[in-house]
């Protein structure tokens, strides 16, 4: 079958959406719009961009023959990162559809739609919910970092007194451990989600899933006799343990330095958390915003807006447009 009728078919469709429908890329989750519908391509924008992205009708051909010939079953991930999108405007179609779970695009007679179009109007009113206070460990204490930040000047550590540093390096430390375990909950869920060699961007940055090989030595007569096997004596592969050097040092006269080179180093050991004051401090900081009125609460709000803004330029990731800019190109 030529891809004339389907592209025609296609086109229907996309005109057919709700106006102001936002579509989702299925493994970067990426929110876009369609901006316009022309003969030979459609025009796309990012909802985080003002840029106008063409997609070519020559490459949506590539991508159906692509399915074709993996047998109506094609794997997202092989696509370049910037090509998601030609799978969610092909899914439109009413014989593609996309499995964002199994990241895979599937030509079927029996396609249930596209679970990627969120039928949202650009006219509707903006989500004005308040945003509620995480129950966090790692919320609270970075409160109370950012606080202790700005009351003294870091940038000149010799000249902050010594309490106010060990409350600096005690709010680090906390904030440190819970951030981390806050990452490896973060990181169970996204595994779930990512697919190998396919970078899954958001606005602050990018990751991608890999995969570590850990190794553990098997049990030691095991590996001593398949190195023997292979013509390598036992000699050279035993070792000192120093579990077993610390429990010979027991049963002798020897000193730990006549088997040991001991090298000292220093380093700060947090001892000891105050909970109960940094609660109060924390309950001060959520009064004080709370009774924040007038031109102050105007001023700060003003600040916190610029800070996100800056923090969203600095931050910002974009990946390559090869894909559709060497269509465009052509």
């Amino acid at each position: 079958m030529t891809f004339g009728p389907t592209w025609n078919n296609l086109r229907d469709n996309i005109d057919a959406l709700q106006s102001g429908a936002t579509l989702v890329t299925p493994l970067s989750r990426k929110a876009f719009g369609i901006e316009a519908v022309q003969e030979h391509r459609v025009l796309i924008q990012y909802r985080d961009d003002n840029e106008t992205i063409p997609l070519q009708k020559d490459q949506f051909e590539t991508l159906y023959e692509r399915v074709s010939e993996s047998r109506g079953t094609f794997d997202i991930d092989r696509l370049p990162p910037d090509a998601e999108p030609y799978a969610t405007v092909l899914s439109l179609h009413p014989r593609f559809e996309v499995d964002d779970r199994a990241g895979t695009l599937t030509e079927s007679e029996q396609s249930t739609g596209s679970p990627l179009v969120e039928a949202r109007s650009g006219s509707e009113e903006p989500d004005t919910t308040e945003r509620e206070e995480p129950d966090l460990d790692v919320y609270a204490d970075a409160l109370l970092l950012i606080d202790a930040l700005e009351r003294h000047d870091v940038g000149s550590l010799e000249a902050v007194e010594t309490p106010a540093l060990v409350n600096i390096y005690t709010l680090l430390s906390d904030v440190q451990r819970n951030a981390n375990d806050l990452r490896k909950d973060v990181r169970s869920v996204l595994l779930d989600r990512l697919h190998h060699d396919q970078p899954v961007s958001g606005q602050f940055g990018s990751v991608q899933r890999t995969t570590r090989r850990n190794r553990s030595l098997k049990d030691a007569e095991l590996v001593l006799n398949a190195f023997e096997a292979a013509g390598i004596e036992r000699e050279r592969l035993t070792t000192v343990d120093s579990s077993k050097v610390d429990e010979a040092l027991e049963v002798t006269e020897l000193s730990e330095s006549d088997v040991y080179d001991i090298e000292p180093s220093e380093y700060v050991r947090k001892a000891d958390v105050d909970e109960q004051e940094k609660e109060t401090r924390l309950q001060g900081l959520k009064d004080q915003l709370e009774a924040t009125e007038g031109d102050e609460a105007d001023e700060l709000r003003e600040e916190i807006e610029e800070l996100e803004d800056r923090i969203a330029e600095l931050t910002e990731f974009r990946s390559g447009r090869s894909f559709h800019e060497s269509s465009a190109g052509g």
